[in-house]
């Protein structure tokens, strides 16, 4: 998981474009709809009453998904080091179908282009 060093500058008379490519890996798998919502973030450790308030947030959460139903949807989590060398992992929803990968582990190439709006 590399950055490929990729980086362009598209000048025209109006717009300029900085783009940066990396080059990442894929894991494919399964969520229940409705449990991506649920996630515990570090403001949750901070006390033992906001753990509990996490915890019952998450419970509703559950209820909740449980009762509209099962449906799986497919994601990628997507892993790749930025160009300071930190770790990223995003998410990709691919959707109720299954992906068209033989594999469970994939190669990413994410792209990211920075611009202004006029």
């Amino acid at each position: 998981m590399e950055n490929s060093g990729k980086n362009d500058r598209a000048t025209s008379d109006e717009e300029v474009k900085r783009l940066a490519i990396f080059e990442g890996e894929a894991r494919i798998g399964q969520v229940l709809q409705g449990l991506q919502a649920i996630q515990l973030r570090p403001e949750d450790f901070s006390s033992p009453i906001a753990l509990q308030m996490a915890l019952s947030r998450i419970y509703e959460a559950v209820l909740k998904a449980f009762e509209s139903g099962p449906r799986k949807r497919y994601v990628a989590e997507v892993r790749f080091t930025d160009s300071l060398g930190n770790p990223v992992t995003v998410a990709v929803d691919l959707g109720e179908t299954p992906p068209p990968f033989e594999k469970d582990r994939v190669k990413a190439r994410v792209i990211i282009e920075l611009y202004e709006e006029s």
